[in-house]
């Protein structure tokens, strides 16, 4: 069952005839032998943020690393056209990058030299950062207001002082494509908003394509393009956020009592007790 086609305050989905960013077909993955993804298709317009979201153990996760090209599976990812197989490992880095739930942190690594690593795309084999490699990234931590950490361990820093780092390292990376898996999971709601609000930004200002998974189901559809509702392995429901994000489909899929009221930029999910 999949929604689609209203007219609201959000674009429609895509049509299969649309230049994709992100084109899945028939994605199927296992892991230790349990169906995880089960056929899955799913295309992603540039410029466009679609946020996946679905009950735990969904496969969420799952499907950004097999988009990233972290997760090899059989079916066909494409990236702007190219096939995911036919990018070799820096080309892919140029194209897409992806903030994970939780990035492995190198021990006594500092802030900046952190951040510099979404550069490495850019520096040759055996060769150093240049001067604009270091421009992007003093402007990246200014806007996600790190400039003061820079010298600081990550392993010092709070867990929402990290997530902000994890964000600048990809923003540093100048992909295209920004894979965004519980972006805001450590977060409070002040940077939150700062966070998602300049993703929005330089989706608009620079053509960035949003491809997001996400817990928190109102802030999902304030921001969100398009919505898909992944259950058991397969999509379900996808289409705008007021489209998805219905009291009917969130007590099928998720097993929750909600009550869905309209917000001033998407559908506003709050949790009520069962009578």
């Amino acid at each position: 069952m999949a929604a689609s086609g209203a007219p609201g305050a959000h674009p429609a989905a895509p049509d299969a005839s649309d230049a994709a960013a992100v084109r899945v077909r028939d994605l199927r993955i296992s892991l230790d032998g349990t169906p995880i993804l089960t056929g899955v298709d799913l295309t992603v317009r540039p410029g466009e943020w679609v946020t996946v979201i679905g009950p735990n153990g969904a496969g969420k996760s799952t499907l950004l690393r097999a988009v990233g090209g972290l997760l090899a599976a059989p079916g066909a990812v494409d990236l702007f056209g190219t096939p995911l197989s036919a990018l070799r490992r820096r080309e892919r880095a140029r194209v897409v990058a992806t903030v994970a739930q939780s990035p492995v942190v190198p021990p006594g690594m500092a802030v900046l030299d952190y951040v510099l690593l979404g550069r490495t795309p850019y520096i040759p084999p055996l060769g150093r950062e240049s001067a604009a490699d270091m421009a992007v990234v003093h402007e990246v931590l200014g806007r996600l207001d790190l400039a003061g950490f820079q010298g600081r361990e990550l392993a010092t820093l709070s867990g929402g002082e990290r997530q902000r780092v994890f964000l600048a390292r990809a923003l540093a990376q100048g992909a295209t494509l920004l894979l965004l898996d519980e972006p805001t999971s450590a977060l409070d709601i002040g940077h939150q908003q700062e966070v998602l609000e300049l993703v929005d930004q330089l989706r608009r200002t620079h053509g960035l394509t949003v491809l997001a998974t996400m817990h928190d189901l109102s802030i999902a559809g304030e921001y969100a393009d398009r919505m898909v509702l992944l259950a058991d392995g397969r999509i379900v429901a996808e289409g705008t956020p007021t489209e998805v994000l219905t009291e009917e489909m969130l007590a099928r899929y998720y097993r929750a009592h909600v009550t869905v009221v309209p917000g001033p930029h998407g559908p506003l999910v709050l949790p009520t007790r069962p009578r």
